[in-house]
C-alpha cells in the first residue's frame, strides 16, 4: 500500500498497544514502525533492475524480519526511555506496527515474501495500492481517537473502530474478487475468447471496479467489470504475448528470462520497438480506462536495449508522462457504470 496507509496503520496498532499509557507517543512510534519495512526500496540502486524488484517487499516485509527487529527495538526503547513503560509494550507495539505492514501488502496486486526466505511472493489482490475509501475513513477515524484525550474511553473505541473499518474493507475485497473470479471466464467467453488462467484484481482507486486478465497460448485478454454495471465484453483488450522473442534474447551475465516471467507472476508481455524490448507487467493494467482510450499500452514493467537481441542494459519502465492524460471524469463515469 502507499505511505500514507502505512502510516495509518502503524499509528493505529500503536494506539491500540500503548495509547493509554503513552499517550500520542504510542502513534507516533507505530507510525515510525509502520514505514520501517519499505525502508528497503533504497537498496534499489545497488541491484540489478529484476533483483532490485525482488529485493522490495522481500526480507524486510517477513515474518522473521518483524521478529527479529520488533523485540531489538522494544529493548532498546525501554532503555531509551529508561524504564518508563514496560519492556513487552515496547516489543509488542514494534513487532505488530512492523508485521503489519506486509500483512497488508498482501492484500495488494504484488504481494510480499511474507515466508522469507522461502519464494514464493503471497498476494491476495483484492485492495488496489491506492485506496481512498480504505485509508481516509481510517484515518479520520484515528484523528479523533488523538485528540481524544487518553483518559476517555471513547479514545479507544474510535481507534477500534478505525480497525475495524481497514478489516472489514479488506475483507470485503476478497469477497469481491472471489465472486467476480468465478464469472470471470464466462465473461470472456461473452467476447469469444476461450481463455485459462483467469486472473482478478482491483482497478486503481477503488474496490467497485476489477480488471480482469486471462490467456491462450498467443495472447493475453484484459476485461473490465463494474460492480454497477453488466460486463461489457466489446471493452476486451488482445494484447500479444510475443514470448517467442524471449527465445532470441541474450543475456551478457545470465539468463534472465524465468527471472521477469517470476516477477510479472507469468503475466509478461513482450513488445520490441528498434532496439528496446519492453516486458510489459500487466497486473498493473493498461492506460486504456483511466485515459478515456486516449493511451492503451500498460502501465508498468521492465526495458532492455539490446545490440543484435544482447541485453546492453536493463532498465524499470518509468509511466513518464501518461499520467498528464488521465481522463478523472471518464474513470469515475466507468467505476459507477455511467
Amino acid at each position: 500500500m502507499d505511505s500514507l496507509t502505512q502510516i495509518v496503520l502503524g499509528a493505529a496498532v500503536g494506539e491500540a498497544v500503548g495509547g493509554r499509557k503513552m499517550g500520542a507517543k504510542a502513534a507516533l512510534w507505530g507510525a515510525i514502525g509502520g514505514t520501517i519495512p519499505d525502508l528497503d526500496v533504497f537498496l534499489r540502486s545497488f541491484y540489478h533492475p529484476f533483483d532490485a524488484a525482488l529485493v522490495h517487499r522481500g526480507f524486510s516485509h517477513s515474518l522473521l524480519f518483524a521478529l527479529l527487529a520488533g523485540p531489538l527495538l522494544g529493548w532498546l526503547f525501554t532503555k531509551l526511555y529508561k524504564q518508563r513503560y514496560e519492556r513487552k509494550t515496547w516489543i509488542l507495539l514494534w513487532t505488530l506496527a512492523i508485521i503489519t505492514h506486509p500483512m497488508l501488502d498482501i492484500f495488494t496486486n504484488y504481494g510480499t515474501q511474507f515466508l522469507w526466505p522461502f519464494d514464493p511472493r503471497i498476494t491476495f489482490n483484492t485492495v488496489s495500492i491506492i485506496d481512498p475509501l480504505y485509508t481516509l475513513p481510517f484515518m479520520i477515524l484515528l484523528i479523533i481517537a488523538l485528540f481524544t484525550k487518553r483518559t476517555n474511553p471513547k479514545r479507544s473505541k474510535w481507534n477500534w473502530a478505525g480497525i475495524i473499518w481497514s478489516s472489514g474493507y479488506l475483507l470485503w475485497g476478497v469477497i469481491v474478487k472471489l465472486v467476480i473470479l468465478s464469472q470471470a471466464t464466462g465473461y470472456f467467453q461473452e467476447g469469444n475468447h476461450q481463455v485459462k488462467n483467469a486472473m482478478v484484481t482491483p482497478m486503481p482507486l477503488t474496490s467497485f471496479y476489477w480488471q480482469m486478465i486471462s490467456e491462450d497460448s498467443d495472447n493475453y485478454y484484459v476485461g473490465y467489470k463494474s460492480l454497477f454495471a453488466e460486463f461489457n465484453p466489446d471493452e476486451i483488450q488482445t494484447i500479444p504475448k510475443n514470448h517467442a522473442l524471449f527465445k532470441q534474447l541474450k543475456w551478457k551475465d545470465k539468463d534472465r528470462n524465468a527471472q521477469l516471467l517470476y516477477i510479472t507472476n507469468g503475466y509478461c508481455a513482450l513488445e520490441q520497438s528498434k532496439d528496446t524490448i519492453r516486458c510489459y507487467d500487466l497486473r498493473f493494467g493498461t492506460l486504456k480506462q483511466i485515459t478515456a482510450g486516449a493511451l492503451n499500452q500498460p502501465l508498468m514493467g521492465y526495458g532492455m536495449i539490446v545490440d543484435r537481441q544482447v541485453v546492453q542494459k536493463s532498465f524499470r519502465l518509468s509511466p513518464g508522462d501518461a499520467f498528464k492524460a488521465i481522463n478523472f471524469g471518464n474513470y469515475i463515469d466507468k467505476v459507477f457504470g455511467k
